[in-house]
């Protein structure tokens, strides 16, 4: 039995990355060994940081996992170390502040994909958090084979957000709408081709690209292709908004058309 690879390294206030990779070297066929992706765990709790890097160990193979425990380290790595793939950013480790540390972080580090992974499940949190530039949000409550589902949806390229967050926003949303007009106009749900509102609907109800491509039998570029102009029609910035906002949408009555 082939067991799973990871390197490991934390990262103190003295921290310094040094990429002694040449542009030929980059050029060259990649080392086996070479990881197959590096994570940046930023969480100030050593006892999550491991449980988290055990989850990556086991999910992902030849993993490259750095460790820091506040925000300053986290700026320097993310700036400092090309290939980084992902960031796991906790809200709560010291120099945050909340989400400011986020938007410091997007500002610094615009390119890098940063996933919050935190305690809180406030669902306003969670939709600020996306707002400001997070790709996901992880709650730390989450079962082993959750995040590791959820891992590996980022790494793919989507948004995640845990089904309950998404559940429980969307009956915030149909008790705070009930009386009023949808807040995507039956205009914008009219501009929609037939198959965007199929995969809208299936976005609405949590599936991701490469699910929807099977379900629909298209192929998942065809289905990148669609999101992006549904985002586009809908007025949205993300996937996320774009879901929360079709929550309440009766899609059987644009479907009829």
């Amino acid at each position: 039995m082939t067991m799973p690879f990871a390197q490991t390294r934390s990262a103190d206030t003295s921290y310094h990355v040094q990429n002694q990779r040449s542009e030929d070297q980059r050029n060259q066929v990649i080392n086996p060994m070479e990881p197959a992706y590096k994570i940046l765990i930023a969480d100030d709790h050593p006892l999550f940081r491991e449980a988290i890097s055990s989850v990556i160990a086991s999910g992902f193979e030849n993993t490259e996992i750095i460790e820091t425990e506040n925000l300053d380290n986290a700026l320097e790595i993310a700036k400092n170390t090309d290939d980084l793939d992902l960031i796991l950013l906790d809200l709560n480790m010291p120099g945050m502040h909340g989400l400011n540390g986020l938007i410091t972080l997007r500002n610094e580090a615009p390119s890098l994909p940063v996933v919050i992974v935190s305690a809180e499940q406030d669902k306003q949190v969670v939709l600020q958090a996306i707002t400001y530039g997070a790709i996901g949000f992880i709650t730390k409550s989450s079962p082993r084979a959750e995040m590791t589902e959820a891992i590996q949806q980022i790494l793919n390229g989507n948004v995640y957000l845990p089904s309950d967050i998404i559940r429980t926003s969307k009956e915030s949303h149909s008790r705070r709408h009930r009386n009023d007009e949808n807040p995507i106009s039956p205009e914008m749900l009219n501009s929609l081709t037939r198959r965007q509102l199929l995969v809208l609907e299936r976005m609405a109800k949590g599936e991701s690209n490469k699910q929807i491509a099977y379900n629909l039998n298209i192929a998942e570029t065809t289905v990148k292709a669609h999101v992006s102009a549904i985002l586009r029609k809908l007025a949205v910035h993300n996937r996320v908004q774009a879901i929360l906002s079709a929550g309440d949408v009766d899609f059987s009555h644009y479907l009829k058309r």
